[in-house]
């Protein structure tokens, strides 16, 4: 794939176009001019990002670009490029005997990422009723992955009337509550129509009733709870109409009485 920039010092032309190229392909950013006399211009490429750095200075490459690029004229070509690569690009072709003698153009790079297999956070076991979120995420995928689940090798569909949501963008399968038949081997796919969709190991669910002790328990610990409530709100009630206070008052006169 290649781009194709124009310089003409006299008369400068410049065609700049948006490259988009696949992770560990080659870039070739051609930079064509002509000069009205210098025979030798002087020849500059430029990266934008938080600052400016020099990709090709002084006739040789620096930093990372050293040994992984090469320049024929004035075209640049990055040989297996990575997602860092990523960015604006600046030709600049300096002409000190023209009229004319600057000519510049920018490009913009987009180093586009294939699916990588998704991390997928799957329980092994829940208990029937509970709330219950599924986790697909990729990481590494330009431009961003939208999200399929499926179990038991079905794809799964959210509508209306299912027990569950999904979130195509965040990779997320929701269930409100579960039941029984929510068991299955559950697997996410990731995708971005840049390479072959990738998917995670598909992981088992079981969703299961409580035990009976742990059910008596809860049920135990629950009335527990409503009752000492309710001791509490008598006591509250007893307090605001002062009956706590006519019964500690009618014990003392007792007391006195006796004497």
């Amino acid at each position: 794939m290649e781009l194709n920039f124009l310089y003409t010092m006299n008369l400068m032309k410049v065609l700049a176009l948006p490259l988009l190229l696949t992770l560990l392909h080659n870039a070739v950013l051609a930079c064509e001019f002509r000069t009205e006399k210098d025979q030798n211009p002087r020849i500059e490429w430029k990266k934008k990002g938080k600052g400016v750095t020099f990709v090709y200075f002084n006739n040789k490459f620096t930093g990372s670009y050293a040994g992984r690029a090469k320049i024929e004229g004035a075209t640049l070509t990055l040989h297996s490029v990575t997602q860092k690569d990523s960015g604006e690009y600046r030709c600049e072709v300096t002409a000190s005997e023209d009229h004319v003698n600057l000519g510049e153009a920018s490009v913009t790079l987009n180093v586009l990422v294939p699916p990588h297999v998704p991390s997928c956070e799957v329980p092994s076991s829940v208990f029937v009723g509970s709330g219950l979120e599924l986790l697909c995420k990729d990481k590494l995928s330009v431009p961003p992955a939208t999200y399929h689940w499926y179990k038991d090798n079905k794809a799964l569909t959210a509508t209306a009337d299912s027990p569950y949501s999904i979130d195509t963008n965040k990779g997320t399968l929701k269930f409100k509550s579960v039941s029984k038949t929510d068991t299955g081997m559950y697997r996410c796919e990731s995708s971005n129509n840049v390479g072959a969709p990738k998917s995670c190991v598909a992981q088992q669910l079981k969703v299961i009733e409580y035990p009976f002790k742990m059910a008596i328990l809860i049920a135990g610990a629950g009335g527990f709870l409503i009752l000492l409530l309710l001791c509490c709100i008598c006591v509250c009630v007893c307090q605001r109409r002062g009956c706590c206070k006519r019964s500690v008052r009618g014990q003392s006169l007792g007391q006195k009485g006796f004497d």
